[in-house]
């Protein structure tokens, strides 16, 4: 009866063990995914922002070549 009984918690006690494990496994995979998406946001704006820049001045540059003064292209941006 008592061998029965600690066969019993014991694994009950491995099973609660295994299913803490898999919880924790969900969890790191769940916050390595959210981190890698924030970072791919991040990284994602700022590619955005640069474009943009190079876009401008490639705009100015024609405006320029057109022979606009930089208070006409002001205006023009």
């Amino acid at each position: 009866m008592a061998a029965s009984l600690l066969r019993e918690i014991t694994q009950d006690e491995r099973e609660r063990a295994v299913a803490r494990s898999r919880r924790m496994y969900e969890t790191d995979m769940i916050s390595n995914l959210l981190t890698a998406e924030e970072r791919g946001e991040i990284k994602g704006k700022a590619e955005g922002r640069a474009e943009g820049r190079e876009e401008e001045r490639t705009r100015i540059m024609e405006l320029l070549n057109q022979g606009l003064s930089l208070d006409e292209i002001k205006k023009r941006i």
